[in-house]
């Protein structure tokens, strides 16, 4: 069975299961035998088919006119719990900038759709503090030297040097009380915060965050991250949109920009689509499909002048990036690494990358964790890296790519640069059909001599 036959297969399952995260019922074949179901009801506990219904709750959220009247997390957070409390539906967002001291908490079956870029949610500048007292990995409580610049209520972020390996904990939680300069916690730590780790506690939030919910969607709606005046958050714990262990996510019409970390990352997160989204200008990532995160459909965006345009992170199997206008990210296009197979890029336009165009990342840390049976179909990379740039990076022990039908170019001067470099270790890649254009060398297999 070929590469693309199970890469199709697979989109039409993510096809599904965002109508159905939608609110779209479509009948499923039989399974086992069993009938098809042609006319579902609503059944109590049943949550494999519902009706297609013509109207689900919705409510209107803005500074005035609207069921919920106000621009802050607070209003959009009752709007989500509020439909939440009888089974999903829309939060509307009406035009208005909402200024936030905490992530708006995504419930399952939610959509939130917003007015397009006249609904803004942003943040205020970050403020850090360090911690005063000791607090155990059982407290549900810290104290911090000065509580000046925070609020009861207020989303923020714990780091600490761990004691006994000396690495980083980072936790995120919320301030739910206050008594002088202790503060009680929605949850408590499950982390040792020793002053001897020096940690800090710091207001920095995503602004849209899901955690373990499901069927969601999230439509026309701008979040800015307000980058000059927010302290730095990477992607594993933040974006303007944070996902973690989520399922069936429907992201379109997004723009996600000026983040101090990334614009929309999802960690261990299954059947994400985002698709005529726009995110910019973000100190990290773009587009972060994270750890573990099967099956992403990632088409029709525009992702520019991030640090990286798209991150396939480690083990994203079965996806499809297609038709991105990739422009101008600093160091690379599109980076895929650490057991990231059986993904098809093709139909994008790359241009004006850094350091390289599509980054085949060597992750020697395993027996066989390199980004294998990967293809690169008709895509457009333009104008890569510096006077030493290459459009296509296969380093490492990375086999089984496929690089078809592509045109690579360089508009500038050839000076040393690369069309396609392999590396020394790499096996099994093909090239076929590729056009190249204004290269000092088109194709160097460092496996062979000069």
């Amino acid at each position: 069975m070929s590469h693309h036959t199970l890469s199709r297969r697979q989109f039409v399952s993510v096809a599904g299961a965002t109508l159905a995260g939608m609110g779209v019922a479509a009948a499923a074949p039989p399974r086992g035998g069993l009938p098809r179901v042609t006319q579902p009801r609503a059944t109590s506990g049943d949550k494999a088919f519902e009706p297609k219904w013509d109207e689900k709750m919705t409510i209107t959220v803005g500074p005035k006119k609207a069921d919920l009247v106000g621009s802050s997390d607070k209003v959009l957070q009752a709007a989500v719990d509020y439909v939440s409390r009888f089974g999903g539906g829309t939060v509307q967002v009406l035009p208005g900038t909402y200024t936030l001291r905490n992530s708006v908490y995504l419930r399952t079956g939610i959509r939130i759709l917003g007015s397009g870029a006249d609904s803004v949610l942003t943040k205020g500048a970050s403020h850090s503090v360090a911690l005063s007292d000791d607090s155990d990995w059982y407290d549900q409580e810290v104290t911090v030297t000065s509580a000046k610049g925070l609020k009861v209520g207020d989303g923020i972020l714990l780091r600490v040097r761990n004691p006994h390996n000396g690495s980083s904990d980072v936790l995120k939680r919320t301030l739910v009380a206050r008594k002088g300069n202790r503060f009680k916690l929605d949850r408590a730590l499950r982390k040792n915060f020793w002053l001897s780790g020096k940690p800090t506690l710091s207001t920095l939030f995503p602004l849209i965050s899901g955690d373990h919910v499901h069927d969601i969607a999230i439509k026309d709606i701008a979040l800015d991250g307000n980058r000059k005046q927010n302290a730095h958050l990477d992607g594993n714990y933040g974006g303007c949109i944070f996902l973690q262990d989520c399922n069936r996510i429907h992201m379109t019409g997004v723009e996600a920009r000026n983040n101090n970390g990334d614009g929309i990352s999802w960690q261990i997160c299954h059947d994400v689509v985002v698709e005529n989204c726009h995110s910019h200008d973000n100190a990290d990532l773009g587009l972060h499909p994270g750890s573990g995160s099967q099956r992403p459909l990632i088409r029709n965006n525009k992702v520019e002048r991030n640090n990286i345009g798209v991150f396939f992170c480690w083990g994203i199997k079965y996806g499809l990036a297609e038709n991105n206008q990739i422009t101008g990210n600093r160091s690379y296009g599109v980076s895929i690494g650490h057991c990231d197979t059986d993904n098809l890029i093709r139909l994008n336009t790359i241009t004006g990358s850094g350091k390289v165009g599509v980054l085949f990342r060597d992750d020697a840390r395993g027996k066989d964790f390199w980004p294998n049976r990967n293809t690169l179909e008709k895509n457009r990379i333009v104008d890569s890296g510096g006077g030493e740039g290459v459009a296509v990076d296969v380093q490492g022990r990375t086999r089984d790519v496929t690089l078809d039908g592509n045109q690579i170019r360089e508009t500038r001067k050839p000076m040393k640069r690369i069309g396609v470099r392999i590396g020394k270790q790499a096996r099994d890649v093909k090239l076929q059909e590729n056009k190249f254009e204004g290269f000092q060398r088109d194709v160097v297999d460092l496996k062979e001599k000069p």
